[in-house]
């Protein structure tokens, strides 16, 4: 994609050059890019969605819910949605790492779904819980089964030439946990108590 230079790259260069800050050497990332993009009828609002090894975790973030090449959005200070969807997965010796990958991404274009369709808009502090009781994870068994949000602790915004981008981190919660939140106040409150944006599969829950 980026050797097209008829292609303006503007807005998903200014995300891969903070993750390369970020991870300076990490230049050839895990990435999975969508077959058939949304403009042109596919099912998945996301043009890909990159994979930066953090060390003891995996740093997921997505393209798509910003402008990435020319300015259409009518609002020129903010590009597009405004937030890139990002998430820290702890890492263990998973049985299927790919298939860990590609669910993670799955959620990812769920999520982004809701903005394309509904028009939602997420901010940090809320929570995002559709009441599945079944893990997040690939194989349905962990205890987290929602998220919080947060503004991403390693990402900073960004000002391209798109408008504003802010990384959205989610970090996977209980359903125990899930039930207590309400407010934002509430999501800080739970967040502080867990202590770690990492989303970790196997933690038990802090309620």
């Amino acid at each position: 994609m980026s050797d097209n230079d008829s292609i303006n790259l503007s807005g998903w260069d200014a995300i891969t050059n903070e993750f390369s800050r970020i991870y300076p050497g990490q230049d050839d990332p895990k990435h999975y890019g969508t077959l058939i993009k949304w403009m042109f009828g596919g099912n998945d609002p996301l043009d890909g969605i990159s994979i930066y090894d953090g060390g003891d975790y995996w740093h997921f973030v997505s393209y798509g819910l910003t402008e990435l090449y020319d300015k259409e959005c009518e609002d020129k200070e903010v590009s597009g949605y405004g937030f890139e969807l990002t998430l820290k997965l702890k890492k263990y010796d998973f049985e299927d790492l790919e298939g860990e990958f590609k669910n993670i991404c799955n959620i990812f274009q769920i999520i982004a779904r809701m903005s394309f369709t509904r028009g939602e808009l997420f901010f940090p502090y809320e929570y995002i819980y559709t009441g599945q009781k079944e893990g997040m994870d690939a194989k349905q068994k962990s205890n987290l089964t929602g998220f919080i949000t947060i503004a991403d602790t390693s990402a900073n915004p960004l000002s391209t030439p798109n408008g504003s981008v802010r990384f959205l981190e989610l970090v996977g919660m209980t359903d125990a946990e899930l039930k207590t939140l309400s407010t934002g106040d509430t999501v800080k409150t739970i967040y502080e108590k867990l202590g770690t944006d990492l989303t970790d599969y196997h933690r038990e829950s802090v309620i």
